[in-house]
């Protein structure tokens, strides 16, 4: 498919692509969606293979972040920044910095803050070039790392997902099966060890995995994670995990995790859907951190506020479940059809977001 009949499909507004030799930049920022805000979402750093694939992932993640800040009842749109590169060998100042500037040309149509491959530091390099950055570190007068309450609302969610399998919210004794160790598993996996929850961990690093043992967890290899029995499959890394050969391997009857774009296909959440195992979508249970960030724009931060926006994410999977039973639908489309209902309700009202 043609990028701009692809973008037209998927009702994406706006692709920039954007390149600086001196640095050695190559990005590409996607805004999918401005209808309730400006767009808002990480900027991702990764070594594509090809300009195609980083297109790609700009587009679906950013469609991703409209859904999810439509759900999650934000002012914001949705848009996904990717820059072309290795974050461990490839990441200088020059290079976050110039991607600054073009963030700044958009005019605040696009927010940026962290994602795979950046970090607070970046975002403070940012900030030399640019006011529509979120996520800055508190030192800085930001929200801080949105890591944690990422953590806290994928928690929440999956207490929802469990009170309507096993009848009570409590993950006592429930066998976890994480699939990548890194900063939001990690604040998950606090709360789940304080209830008494079973974790067992793979990632890809050899440096997650011992973090993983420090904490007493178990550790298996990357691709054993999908035959672990166990209660709950937390998807933590990267997206498409939950395809036809994985779900035939898995043993749970939850699937719930942070990892973005976890379904390889719809049909993969109606194929969950006919097993019987309920799929917590991952924009409605990875909200945390968007929520974090938003509550930082144009107002002082306020923890608290944050915390408990994040603490209704509980409540908003409730919505999905009973949506999904009263439809029969997969609470994929169910939490889809949330937030397009959201959406559409504002879209005759507002349609392209200005900045004043």
């Amino acid at each position: 498919m043609e990028i701009l009949e692809q973008m037209g499909a998927e009702g994406h507004e706006q692709v920039v692509m954007v390149s600086d030799a001196g640095s050695g930049l190559k990005a590409i920022i996607a805004i999918h969606d401005t209808t309730l805000g400006p767009a808002c979402g990480g900027t991702r750093i990764w070594p594509y293979e090809s300009e195609q694939e980083a297109m790609w992932d700009a587009l679906r993640l950013s469609r991703a972040m409209t859904y999810k800040a439509a759900a999650a009842d934000l002012p914001l749109g949705g848009g996904k920044g990717v820059i072309i590169a290795d974050s461990h060998t490839a990441k200088t100042e020059a290079l976050i910095r110039a991607y600054g500037r073009f963030v700044d040309t958009l005019g605040g149509r696009y927010l940026t803050t962290t994602d795979v491959g950046t970090t607070g530091r970046d975002l403070e390099y940012i900030k030399q070039e640019t006011d529509y950055v979120v996520g800055l570190p508190i030192t800085s007068g930001g929200s801080g790392d949105t890591s944690i309450m990422t953590g806290l609302g994928i928690y929440m969610g999956m207490k929802a997902c469990a009170k309507e399998i096993w009848g009570s919210d409590s993950l006592m004794g429930k066998t976890v099966a994480m699939q990548g160790f890194g900063k939001v598993a990690i604040q998950t996996a606090h709360h789940l060890m304080k209830e008494d929850a079973k974790l067992v961990v793979t990632d890809v690093f050899d440096g997650a995995l011992d973090r993983a043992r420090d904490l007493g967890l178990a550790v298996v290899a990357p691709d054993d994670i999908y035959d672990v029995d166990c209660d709950i499959f937390a998807p933590c890394a990267l997206g498409g995990v939950i395809n036809p050969a994985s779900i035939a391997r898995l043993k749970c009857k939850l699937v719930a995790g942070g990892a973005n774009n976890q379904l390889f296909s719809d049909t993969d959440g109606e194929s969950l859907h006919r097993l019987g195992i309920i799929y917590g979508p991952d924009y409605i249970l990875n909200s945390g951190g968007i929520i974090n960030a938003e509550a930082e724009i144009g107002r002082q931060y306020n923890s608290d506020r944050a915390r408990e926006k994040t603490e209704r994410i509980y409540e908003i999977m409730e919505r999905v479940i009973a949506r999904s039973k009263r439809e029969e639908i997969p609470t994929a489309k169910a939490a889809d059809r949330l937030a397009e209902d959201r959406l559409s309700s504002v879209r005759s009202i507002r349609r392209v977001y200005r900045s004043r």
